[in-house]
């Protein structure tokens, strides 16, 4: 091996034999390397690019345990223990900021009141709009809530640094090296055979070029979404993620709400242009106080490369509204990309060929996919003792299920 890891002195694969080879170095493959090294297994991760990228890199950093919902509710609270357990371990930013959710209209806030009585005082802050106004940069507003239990982190940092601490602890890593195909205990890739006795796919939205049927059996498809990071002359720091009224129609824990229906309906009728992008208005300040800005959504088998200008206009002009500002200065843009589905999981557990399926399909991979990947590797191993299953999540996750009884895995799970 070189002192990466990588390869052998050929270049090639090698012949060694593994425990377990984890396909995707994304937040999932990574938590799926934890979890299995964790247990004292022979763990190798295959990625094809140089570095880790995708989604786990372009997104807003944002660590949104609480407004889930149902199993992503689960493994979200399992999540925000293995980040803060990474974070100290890794050495790298984590801040337990919480989540602003400011309501401009009392539709909005009748969701967020709804939301604070149902989820309780541990979970959900409510403010009067005196506080929003002194602790929130924003323009407008007539309540809020602070949701204490969520975190931020920098998306640009954190995934490589999880990566380098598996490294330091005994986890091999093979960058540029793209799986073909696998079968039972064997991958063929770009640079040979590697052997091991379970694979896990975890290869987000890609999972449809390696297994085609799986994917098309779950009506997984690409999402794709525009995101830009900004400097704009904010009256004060925003300290922790802020979330809005379109935030509410897209978090399964805010659509649970009643009170959401009317907001809905009123969102689309008085902005079908911003309906018809798909939009979920948010926004992070990250350490050097750039804020990133986002962001729209669109589907299919396939994403196009070119972004709609109208896209990045629509996010501006919000911004501008928002926090009362006229210079608001790009740096960049960048369009992100997920897995996509109608159920927000796709675990597929295989003991007969030791070939199994780990991706979130929707965009809560940050917020959930550690907690998820350590659920995966407890079901490869048929480990009834999850960590995440205590009784106190159990009964907090069937809670959330209430409106929404098709927030589940699918797949060939229990």
């Amino acid at each position: 091996m070189t002192e990466s890891g990588s390869l052998d002195a050929a270049g090639q694969a090698g012949t060694a034999r593994y425990d377990v080879l984890v396909v995707g170095a994304g937040i999932v493959g990574l938590g799926v390397a934890y979890a299995a090294h964790r247990r004292g297994l022979r763990v190798l991760v295959c990625e094809r690019a140089s570095e880790v990228v995708g989604a786990s890199v372009r997104n807003f950093g944002h660590l949104c345990f609480t407004p889930q919902s149902g199993r992503a509710y689960e493994f979200a609270q399992r999540s925000r223990e293995l980040w803060r357990e990474l974070a100290r371990e890794a050495d790298f930013w984590l801040q337990e900021t919480g989540t602003w959710v400011v309501a401009r209209t009392d539709e909005e806030f009748a969701v967020l009141r709804e939301f604070a009585r149902v989820r309780g005082p541990r979970e959900v802050h409510t403010h009067t709009v005196a506080s929003i106004e002194s602790k929130v940069p924003v323009a407008e507003a007539v309540g809020g809530v602070l949701l204490p239990l969520d975190c931020q982190v920098n998306p640009r940092e954190a995934a490589s640094a999880v990566r380098a601490y598996l490294q330091r602890c005994g986890v091999e890593f093979r960058f540029r090296t793209a799986v073909g195909a696998v079968a039972s205990g064997v991958a063929h890739t770009s640079r040979g055979d590697i052997r091991a006795d379970q694979i896990v796919l975890a290869t987000n939205h890609d999972i449809d070029l390696l297994m085609p049927d799986l994917a098309q059996q779950h009506g997984v498809l690409r999402c794709g979404l525009d995101m830009m990071r900004v400097t704009m002359g904010l009256r004060a720091p925003l300290t922790a993620p802020l979330l809005t009224g379109w935030s509410l129609l897209r978090y399964s824990g805010f659509a649970d709400m009643a009170a959401t229906v009317d907001l809905r309906a009123r969102l689309h009728s008085e902005f079908p242009e911003l309906a018809q992008l798909d939009l979920n208005e948010m926004y992070t300040q990250l350490p050097d106080g750039s804020v990133i800005v986002g962001d729209t959504h669109y589907r299919g088998e396939s994403v196009a490369s070119f972004q709609r200008e109208i896209a990045f206009d629509s996010l501006l002009s919000l911004a501008r509204e928002r926090f009362d500002v006229t210079d608001v200065r790009v740096l960049e843009r960048w369009q992100g990309m997920y897995a996509s589905a109608a159920n927000e999981f796709l675990q597929d557990i295989r003991p007969d060929t030791g070939i199994h399926v780990a991706v979130v399909t929707t965009g809560i991979g940050m917020s959930c996919g550690l907690g998820f990947a350590e659920h995966t590797v407890a079901r490869i191993f048929a480990d009834s003792t999850w960590a995440g299953a205590s009784p106190v999540l159990r009964e907090a996750a069937a809670v959330t299920t209430s409106r929404h009884p098709d927030h589940e895995l699918t797949g060939s799970v229990q």
